[in-house]
């Protein structure tokens, strides 16, 4: 068959959707591809959600990938507002939620992931809230608008990159804000207790209170609206508004339905995919969130929530559907913004993954980059406001090579001169 012959279907709606599809049109396919999300909005960009858009410095219009014209001009099939509810592998068939059946001769699900929800009393409050689409943002903006307004006061459940930013957002608008966290330092779970306390002292700074090693029990209300947010220690936090804060789970329904090979929830969850991010079904492939890879650099099975996967393994997937011979072995990289901090994080070092951590520069400053080893290995490297340097940081950790850590720690030396 001739590729005018083929439809290529992509379910998700999101960073590695659009570019999916971007991606079959510059490489040449000339067959049907259909866009399927369940939002109403154009694909958008998600990272502004809790930092330009969220904080009042970008606009609306600024997170979308594409101008809606550019569907069309591109002969992309959007479905926008539509759910898939049944994914039919024997009849290579996806039927959305208005009744509608589309057949596909390749598949991307791209359904990324949705906020896991606190299972305590007082969830149902209208001030209760998550923040993972555009929808969520908006509502959320106007939110701490009015807190930072009337001195009203926000609590985050979960200190992590989420959590952080939007405390870091509220703060600017004047709200006040209590952070509950059940681990002993923010990011626990990312970048251990030995660069953790940064971030307790970059909040606490700016006026933001933590309360570590609890967790929410109870959000307390009366006539629908938040009153306090009571905790297992005992404590009772003033709150007009809550935030859910807790991580994001992999939205794998349809493929766990269709007897797709999935990752245990144990171990992250996802759609198991290979390195050419094909599912256990070779006419499906899964990129962005949904996809648990393996890594053919890492020698790990990844599954990673970031901007950059979403927006690199997006194009990957469309390539390998083309047929093209494709290993997808990007590092994992993101960023973050909080107040006058920004930072970047490359590479993969899990709890218990590493045995030292070297610091190259003034953490008292906040200016540095700390570096997480392995046998003296690069696992991982993040640099806090000092810039252009991620390639070469890349480039330590792909390298796999024993790296002597006083010229790692020395500021003087090159990052580049490492390797040489």
């Amino acid at each position: 068959m001739v590729d005018a012959d083929l439809t290529f279907v992509i379910v998700g709606g999101g960073l590695a959707g659009a570019k999916a599809a971007e991606t079959l049109r510059s490489e040449g396919f000339t067959g049907r591809v259909i866009l399927i999300g369940d939002e109403r909005d154009h694909p958008y960009e998600r990272p502004p959600l809790s930092k330009g858009f969220l904080t009042g410095k970008e606009e609306r219009d600024s997170v979308f990938i594409h101008e809606p014209a550019w569907y069309a001009q591109k002969d992309i099939e959007l479905h926008l507002g539509q759910s898939v509810v049944h994914l039919d592998r024997e009849t290579k068939t996806v039927r959305l939620g208005d009744g509608t059946s589309v057949r596909y001769d390749k598949l991307l699900l791209a359904t990324g992931s949705e906020p896991r929800r606190l299972d305590i009393p007082g969830t149902d409050l209208a001030g209760v809230h998550h923040l993972r689409r555009l929808a969520h943002a908006e509502r959320l903006r106007g939110v701490l608008a009015s807190l930072g307004r009337d001195n009203g006061h926000l609590v985050i459940a979960g200190a992590g990159w989420i959590g952080l930013e939007v405390a870091a957002a509220a703060r600017g608008y004047g709200a006040e804000v209590t952070i509950i966290e059940p681990e002993p330092t923010p990011l626990h779970q990312v970048i251990g207790p030995e660069l953790g306390q940064l971030f307790t002292d970059l909040h606490t700074e700016h006026g933001v209170r933590f309360r570590f090693g609890a967790r929410l029990t109870e959000i307390v209300g009366q006539d629908g609206m938040v009153l306090a947010a009571r905790t297992d220690n005992g404590e009772e936090h003033p709150a007009h508004d809550v935030l859910a804060a807790i991580g994001a789970a992999p939205r794998a329904a349809l493929a766990e339905a269709a007897g797709l090979a999935l990752v245990d929830r144990a171990h992250g969850g996802g759609i198991a995919v290979d390195a050419a991010l094909r599912t256990s079904d070779p006419d499906i492939h899964a990129a962005g969130d949904v996809a648990a890879a393996q890594h053919p650099l890492l020698d790990a099975r990844l599954r990673v929530e970031h901007w950059a996967n979403a927006l690199n393994s997006g194009p990957a997937a469309a390539r390998a559907m083309l047929g093209q011979k494709v290993s997808y072995d990007r590092i994992p990289y993101f960023f973050s913004d909080q107040y006058d901090l920004g930072l970047e994080y490359s590479g993969w070092a899990p709890p218990g993954s590493y045995d030292q951590v070297v610091v190259r520069g003034d953490t008292g400053r906040r200016e540095f980059i700390a570096f997480w080893l392995k046998s003296g290995r690069v696992l991982a490297g993040m640099n806090v406001n000092v810039w252009d340097v991620t390639d070469a940081i890349q480039e330590l950790i792909r390298s796999g090579a024993q790296i002597n850590t006083d010229a790692l720690s020395d500021p003087s030396v090159p990052l580049t001169a490492l390797l040489g």
